[in-house]
C-alpha cells in the first residue's frame, strides 16, 4: 500500500507540474514562415530531450533529474595549450522529488519551454522578458513560479550549461551596454552600418552578435583598442584616435557584457585583428583583462567562442604613477578587499608563472595605491589618446 501511495503522489506531481508549467508556456508546431537553422533545431531537439526525460523517468517509476554542470571555480581547470579555462566534468543533481529542489526542478524546465517557445516562433525577448513570460501563480498554490528576475536569471544559466548553448542561441538577450566606432561596415538585420559614421554616440554593441545577426562586410582597420569604461571611450572617439590610428574603438562600461566581448572575439578570429586592452590599473581592470583574455568562470564552456588568448593589456601600469609624473592627487588607496582581490588573481594558473604580471601586481600592492586611466588627464585633457597610447603601441609596451 505504501509503494501505491507513493506512486500515486508522483504522478500527481508530475500532472500538477506540467499543468502549471503549460498555463503560460504551451507551445504550438513550428510555423512553416519560420527559417529554423540546423544550430536551432540542434538546440530544439536538445530541449525537447530534456522534457522527455520527465516521461521517461515517470515510466519507469524513477526520480525525474537533471545533472547540471557545476559553475565554480572547482569545477574550471585551465588548458594550457589552448590558452584559456575550461569547465570540468562535476555535475550538481536537481530532483524533482526532493523537497529542497523540487522548485528549482520545475523552474529548470520552465525556462527551457519558454526558449523552445521563442525558437520555434522565431522571436527574441529580453532576459526580462522571459521573467514576466513564465511567472504566474501555481495552480491549486498561492506560490509563484519566479518572485523575482534574480530567481530566473540563474536559472538561465543553468539551461545554458545544461545544453553547452549561449542565451543568445535560445533567443534570450540583455540590455546593449557598450559602443564601438571605427573603420568596419557591418549588416545588422540586413541593414548596412557604417561604424566610421556613427556620430558621437558610436554603434551600440547588441546582445546578440552571431553571424545569422551581424555579419562582418569590409573592415580597414589594423586593431581594436578595448578602453574599460565609456567616459575614457568617448575621449577617444571626439579625438577621432580611430580615425588617425586606423583602427577600431571599443568599450563595455566596466566588465563587459556578453555581446561585447564575442564581438571581439569574432574580429579577433574572423578579422584577424590584434586586441589591445586600455583598463584601470587596480584588481577590478586585472579581472577584467583576465575574462577577455582567458574567459570566465559562469561561461567555461563557452571559452572556444568567448576568450582571447592573444588579448594585450596595454594600461595603466603600476610603474606610470613615476613614468608619467603623476600628482599625488590621483591617487586612490587600497583597501583590504583590494589587497586580497590582487593576491587572489595573482595565484590564478594563467597569471602565476607570469614574471612580468607577477611583478605587476607586486608593485601595485607595494605602491598600496591603484590609479584609473582618467588620472591621465591631470597631464592633459588628451595627454591618453595623443601621448601615452601611441607611446606604448609604438614601444610595443604592453603586458601578455
Amino acid at each position: 500500500m505504501a509503494k501505491k501511495r507513493v506512486a500515486s503522489r508522483k504522478k500527481k506531481v508530475v500532472k500538477q507540474s506540467n499543468r502549471g508549467g503549460a498555463k503560460k508556456t504551451k507551445t504550438k508546431s513550428p510555423r512553416a514562415s519560420v527559417k529554423v537553422s540546423t544550430k536551432e533545431r540542434k538546440t530544439l531537439a536538445e530541449l525537447i530531450t530534456m522534457a522527455d526525460q520527465v516521461v521517461h523517468a515517470a515510466g519507469r517509476r524513477r526520480d525525474p533529474h537533471l545533472d547540471i554542470p557545476t559553475r565554480s571555480l572547482s569545477n574550471v581547470k585551465f588548458n594550457r595549450r589552448k590558452r584559456f579555462i575550461e569547465m570540468g566534468k562535476n555535475t550538481n543533481r536537481r530532483m524533482l522529488f526532493n523537497l529542497s529542489q523540487a522548485k528549482s526542478y520545475m523552474q529548470t524546465m520552465l525556462v527551457g519551454s519558454g526558449c523552445k517557445q521563442l525558437i520555434e516562433q522565431g522571436k527574441n525577448t529580453s532576459i526580462r522578458g522571459l521573467y514576466y513570460m513564465l511567472k504566474h501563480t501555481i495552480e491549486g498554490t498561492k506560490e509563484n513560479t519566479f518572485e523575482e528576475q534574480s530567481d530566473c536569471d540563474p536559472v538561465i544559466e543553468d539551461v545554458e550549461v545544461l545544453l553547452g548553448t549561449l542565451r543568445e542561441e535560445l533567443h534570450l538577450y540583455a540590455d546593449k551596454r557598450g559602443e564601438m566606432v571605427g573603420n568596419l561596415q557591418l549588416e545588422d538585420n540586413g541593414d548596412l552600418i557604417d561604424c566610421a559614421r556613427m556620430g558621437s554616440g558610436g554603434y551600440g554593441i547588441p546582445s546578440i552578435v552571431e553571424p545569422n545577426v551581424i555579419n562582418f562586410k569590409k573592415c580597414t582597420a589594423k586593431f581594436v583598442l578595448h578602453v574599460e569604461k565609456g567616459t575614457v571611450w568617448q575621449r577617444f572617439n571626439e579625438d577621432k584616435f580611430w580615425k588617425k590610428h586606423n583602427c577600431i574603438l571599443t568599450h563595455g562600461a566596466g566588465q563587459p557584457p556578453r555581446g561585447v566581448r564575442r564581438l571581439l572575439n569574432r574580429m579577433h578570429n574572423e578579422l584577424n585583428l590584434p586586441i589591445f586592452c586600455l583598463l584601470d590599473n587596480d584588481p577590478w581592470g586585472y579581472y577584467i583583462y583576465s575574462v577577455i583574455k582567458q574567459g570566465s568562470i559562469n561561461l567555461a564552456y563557452e571559452s572556444q567562442r568567448m576568450a582571447i588568448p592573444k588579448a594585450r593589456f596595454i594600461g595603466l601600469r603600476s610603474k606610470d604613477y613615476d613614468r608619467c609624473k603623476l600628482s599625488p592627487s590621483v591617487r586612490i588607496d587600497l583597501n583590504d578587499n583590494d589587497r586580497k582581490r590582487a593576491r587572489q588573481i595573482a595565484g590564478y594558473p594563467w597569471f602565476e608563472h607570469k614574471k612580468a604580471w607577477q611583478k605587476e601586481i607586486n608593485m601595485m600592492l607595494k605602491n598600496d595605491f591603484k590609479l584609473e586611466v582618467e588620472a591621465l588627464i591631470s597631464k592633459d585633457i588628451s595627454y591618453v589618446t595623443e601621448q601615452y597610447v601611441p607611446d606604448r603601441l609604438k614601444d610595443g609596451d604592453w603586458l601578455d
